[in-house]
């Protein structure tokens, strides 16, 4: 299964490049790791030592954040290099303070792993939540680095646990310890013969809980929001925005902002054009002033994480449809009661805080329009169902602190 796996994997190079022409994702896929090597030989600087971290996506780069604090405060001299595999992640985190160097990670082939790991020595090697390379793992193990899984999720369907990926069970062992979110991936694991496992929860609770710490103010959504009920809807797709469209044009004495997750002209001007109240969008805002608006469009990154300290309300995206659920946590620390779509199954924090009484689930429309009511005309079960979600977030934090525990004790 190795040897087909390989070969997989090195046929696959000329079949997202010529895919690349038809999809705008796999040419940066592909286009991304053009001269990976030779930029990476350029940005490594010889003598430095290095402590290396992957994280599939954007979603798992903001998991690793509270990791790289405390790597950064523990290992001040060390530098730290951080690996995407999606094109997502990469291009919208170029740059971040706690990071020395990003980089796309290779294709997973032999030669590729080799030269990756002898590229940039590793003196220890964290893989965030999942995305596991067969590869890339067996040279660490080969070359003895320390690596760590944080914050990870193992599920019964995955290869590991079915009889056509036994063979991907010998890549496990490159980790040095499994620091997983719940008992089942405990279990999981145990099943299959490993024994070295911490259930430390998820990293991500860290990282939302250290926004309430941060200076949240956003100076243009306090003079929107004014003295309004405010409803944030985060990372909303079409499929989501046929959920609340309705609701929004129903009721011009509520505030609304948007946060639409792809900022492309043509969808910003789609939303805009089956809006009836008085619209306006960040980018205007050097041409307008936000008090005269009822919808406020945030057609730009970097502001939504504070947005959501401005709600009273928080609709978080990606459940409507199939694209995978938004981060939930980052409206909850701040006490806000949260709505999502019908589609969660994987997300088990969004389980768990529906079964709490902070989060909603909807199937359509009336099912919005059902809970907004309810939000809007008993403020005291909103600041309940709000209170439950910040408590939630509250009672979830210390991963990171586990994980900077075990590795103190590793070196004293």
């Amino acid at each position: 299964m190795q040897l087909l796996y390989n070969s997989l994997i090195n046929i696959s190079r000329p079949i997202i490049s010529i895919a690349g022409k038809f999809s705008p994702k796999l040419k940066d896929f592909s286009e991304g790791r053009k001269d990976l090597f030779p930029r990476l030989e350029q940005l490594i600087e010889p003598g430095s030592t290095y402590i290396w971290i992957h994280a599939a996506s954007l979603g798992e780069f903001e998991m690793a954040v509270p990791v790289l604090k405390m790597l950064k405060n523990e290992h001040p001299s060390k530098k730290i290099i951080v690996s995407f595999f999606s094109p997502s992640g990469f291009k919208n985190k170029k740059r971040h303070d706690l990071v020395d160097i990003f980089t796309y990670l290779p294709l997973d082939t032999n030669e590729n792993a080799q030269k990756f790991i002898e590229l940039i020595k590793p003196e220890m090697a964290f893989f965030i939540k999942y995305d596991f390379w067969p590869n890339l793992l067996l040279q660490l193990k080969v070359k003895k680095v320390p690596t760590y899984l944080v914050s990870g999720v193992f599920r019964e369907n995955q290869s590991f646990f079915n009889f056509y990926g036994k063979w991907m069970i010998k890549s496990l062992k490159a980790f040095h310890h499994f620091f997983v979110q719940n008992e089942e991936s405990a279990e999981l694991l145990q099943k299959i013969g490993f024994k070295n496992i911490t259930v430390a929860g998820d990293t991500r609770f860290d990282r939302v809980a250290a926004q309430l710490t941060q200076d949240n103010h956003i100076d243009f959504i306090e003079r929107f929001k004014a003295n309004g009920v405010l409803t944030v809807f985060g990372s909303s797709w079409p499929e989501d925005e046929q959920l609340f469209i309705d609701y929004i044009n129903k009721h011009p004495e509520q505030k609304f902002l948007i946060a639409p997750h792809e900022i492309k002209a043509e969808k910003i001007q789609n939303l805009c054009d089956q809006i009836e109240q008085p619209v306006m969008k960040f980018t205007e805002l050097d041409e307008r002033t936000p008090e005269v608006c009822n919808v406020f469009i945030l057609d730009t990154i970097g502001y939504l994480g504070r947005a959501y300290s401005y709600a009273d309300i928080a609709y978080v995206g990606g459940a409507a449809g199939n694209t995978g659920l938004h981060n939930i946590l980052e409206p909850a620390t701040f006490g806000t009661p949260v709505i999502i779509g019908s589609n969660y199954t994987k997300f088990p924090e969004a389980a768990r805080l529906r079964q709490l009484a902070g989060l909603f689930s909807v199937k359509n429309s009336e099912e919005f329009e059902e809970i907004m009511d309810k939000f809007i005309s008993n403020p005291n079960f909103r600041k309940k169902s709000g209170m439950i979600a910040g408590h939630f977030i509250n009672s979830n934090t210390g991963a990171t602190r586990i994980l900077e525990s075990y590795l103190k004790n590793l070196e004293s």
